[in-house]
């Protein structure tokens, strides 16, 4: 069970900290642009690691939900979108659906 936890947050850390360089590189993103990044740096990350296939608690699914919650925050033309919203508009599923 110990094991289980330390892979879920280092897998959930690591999509974070390319969540991170896009964020600091990109200040005005564009929404095709922000769906290419997140699909290949961010969400490879999170699709990688056993706990997205298999959650096992709940507090595992809301760390893996929280990270596209804050990754849509990045488009500014969305901001006044609510979460499931900005994820229509850019057809992106939740993880939790995927």
């Amino acid at each position: 069970m110990i094991r289980y936890c330390y892979f879920t947050n280092m897998f959930v850390k690591k999509a974070y900290m390319m969540l991170c360089i896009i964020k600091r590189n990109f200040i005005n993103i564009s929404r095709n642009c922000f769906v290419t990044l997140y699909k290949s740096l961010v969400r490879s990350h999170l699709e990688y690691a056993n706990s997205v296939w298999y959650p096992k608690k709940k507090s595992d699914v809301d760390k893996l939900e929280r990270l596209p919650k804050r990754a849509t925050k990045l488009i500014p033309e969305l901001s006044k979108y609510s979460y499931i919203d900005k994820l229509k508009a850019l057809n992106l599923p939740t993880l939790k659906s995927r």
